[in-house]
């Protein structure tokens, strides 16, 4: 039966590519070293000296082989150039067994002038594409005006498991932020896409992963297309076609909204700086870092000063390990620019601990969800992980149901070879971007009302504090953060009229209490808090109570602010619902109480009295 495609499709049918759940990792590693040198010491101010130090511990490391025709060849390093977190790269002379690199780096690390060495690894996108799924036609009347919005863009608009777009867009539409994308680039050309892109930069500093003539960086960031051939990434790679994820990431940001054609973007008046770090086989540590940095205003030698610093970098990628250094810095310098940087948390169905840079400091870690909102098959999860969003549940869903729909190409190969199109892919890389585009409409909502922007940090805390709780149970076992982020409820949290203490009484939101009056019938699930306040006169005995009812709750108390489970005046969490709290002389002000469902409870009263 042949197949059936969108009316205004006149080429090839959509597409949907599934998530596979633990994709190999391919690191590449074996040919880069990062190095910084302690300010001061003597080798750290000549270029020359850092050399001669690298190429010593080659030496001390043993770092020779025999070459095919049995001949020993020694392995040098050469200089590459100067990052932007101040370390410096270096490129062996040949590829090593990672036995023998690790030895190097062990080596480095001894020298007294070093701050720290590391191999300079590769990351790969964060989902893997396999499979292929036609989309069937629709005859509908779309809201915008997109011909495809509202048959295949459930993760803007549906109730149950998408971010609210529609809500949010009457407050906010991203005018004039800037979300940084650094991935693989994107196609130019797309013509839902083009309008809302700014000049970007190719970060990628090897010609074979970049497929460009030099090692050089160049401005632009074209997506040259990253497919592979078996055995070129390792000796047992299976070939890939080309994945446009750049362009997939950066439409979820901001397609073209309202023109009639093809889909919407969460930020679709806000701009995608597009910066190309990843290429065939993926892209290394180093040009990452400093595309970070650039990205978020900072210096980067040899490249010209970001004329568009972004308030948000979406990074839709990652790799094994522990968050290296040079990461690590480029993400301090990001924040400390006011950069917000959101992470995918990865697509191994393991701990996102695991994982680079998903669990690095200061960065928002995103979880993939389903339409139904449950967790994603394959998404990691964990502690690290700050809040999750749309990644598609793939065929178990149905398509268009399992999957994120965004801008692309259907060549298998270079752009050139295709057309502009649009296409269904899984993973955390797809629910990244919707969390920057969400921190995109705020910044640009507080921007239009003269405030000032979020810091990282309060952004990150908007977003967990708003994110809608999960409509189905999340196993306890796989933790995938405080929710599915919600643009409307952020906005409306970070649009709040700020509390005068001259003209009114400033608080958290609470549900007041008579004093010796009950309030019964309370109940909460597992987790749940509700908080009460209650109007206390100086010196005389405060006591709150709860009492009755089944299951387990907990109480804590503070004067003046809002207690947590973990900072509070007083607190009781006895088993059960019998809980008491008491202040022999209170203080003249408000109090306020927390009932925190330490287990699922109902029927419970609450009484304070003094």
């Amino acid at each position: 039966m042949a197949a059936v495609m969108p009316a205004a499709q006149a080429a090839k049918p959509f597409v949907a590519k599934e998530p596979v759940r633990a994709a190999a990792d391919q690191s590449q590693a074996g040919a880069r070293i990062i190095v910084k040198y302690k300010k001061g010491s003597a080798v750290s101010v000549d270029r020359n000296a850092k050399l001669g130090a690298v190429n010593s511990a080659v030496g001390r490391a043993g770092l020779g082989a025999q070459s095919a025709r049995g001949q020993s060849a020694a392995t040098r390093a050469n200089y590459v150039r100067k990052l932007g977190v101040g370390a410096d790269l270096f490129k062996l002379s040949r590829r090593v067994p990672e036995a023998q690199l690790q030895q190097l780096v062990r080596e480095l690390r001894a020298d007294p002038s070093v701050e720290y060495a590391q191999v300079d690894r590769m990351r790969r996108l964060d989902d893997a594409p396999i499979g292929k799924v036609r989309a069937a036609a629709t005859a509908e009347a779309f809201t915008p005006n997109d011909q495809y919005y509202a048959q295949y863009q459930w993760h803007f608009h549906n109730a149950v498991g998408g971010v609210n777009a529609p809500a949010a867009w009457d407050i906010s539409k991203g005018d004039g932020a800037v979300v940084a994308v650094l991935d693989t680039g994107v196609v130019l050309n797309h013509p839902d896409l083009q309008a809302n892109l700014l000049e970007g930069y190719d970060f990628i500093t090897d010609a074979f992963v970049s497929r460009r003539a030099t090692d050089d960086r160049v401005p632009g960031a074209k997506d040259y297309g990253d497919w592979t051939l078996d055995g070129d990434c390792s000796a047992d790679w299976t070939a890939e076609a080309s994945s446009w994820h750049g362009t997939h990431t950066s439409g979820t940001v901001a397609e073209v909204t309202n023109n009639s054609v093809g889909m919407a973007g969460l930020a679709h008046n806000a701009k995608v700086l597009p910066v190309r770090v990843l290429g065939r086989c993926g892209g290394y540590d180093s040009d990452i870092a400093d595309a970070i940095i650039w990205a978020s205003g900072g210096t980067v030698d040899g490249v010209p000063a970001n004329q568009n610093p972004a308030e948000v970098v979406s990074l839709s990628l990652s790799g094994p390990g522990a968050c290296d250094q040079a990461t690590q810095d480029a993400i301090t310098g990001a924040n400390s620019r006011g950069t917000l940087v959101v992470v995918s948390a990865g697509n191994q169905a393991a701990d996102a601990s695991t994982r680079s840079p998903a669990n690095c400091n200061g960065v928002v870690t995103v979880g993939a969800t389903r339409v139904t909102g449950g967790i994603a098959y394959y998404s990691n999860f964990g502690a690290v992980v700050d809040l999750s969003a749309p990644g598609g549940g793939g065929s178990v869903d149905g398509n268009p149901n399992g999957y994120v729909w965004s801008t692309g190409s259907d060549s298998d190969t270079t752009p050139e070879a295709g057309a502009p199109t649009y296409f269904g892919l899984g993973g955390t890389s797809m629910s990244t971007p919707h969390v920057a585009a969400t921190a995109a409409l705020v910044q640009s909502a507080l921007a239009g009302a003269g405030r000032d922007p979020l810091t990282p940090a309060a952004m990150e805390a908007l977003l967990k504090e708003t994110a809608r709780p999960f409509p189905v149970a999340i196993p306890s076992g796989t933790p995938i953060g405080a929710g599915i982020v919600d643009a409307k409820a952020a906005l409306d949290k970070a649009l709040e009229v700020p509390c005068d203490p001259e003209t009114e009484q400033c608080g958290p939101e609470a549900t007041p209490l008579t004093n010796k009056v009950a309030v019964s019938g309370l109940s909460g699930a597992a987790g749940s808090e509700a908080l009460y306040s209650f109007e206390a006169s100086a010196g005389s005995t405060l006591s709150i109570l709860t009492y009755g009812g089944t299951g387990n709750v907990s109480v804590y108390v503070s004067f003046g602010a809002e207690p947590t489970t973990t900072a509070s005046d007083a607190k009781s969490t006895r088993v059960g619902n019998s809980e008491t709290v008491r202040f022999q002389a209170a203080q003249a002000g408000t109090y306020y109480i927390k009932l925190v469902g330490a287990a699922a409870y109902s029927g419970v009263t609450l009484v304070a009295r003094q």
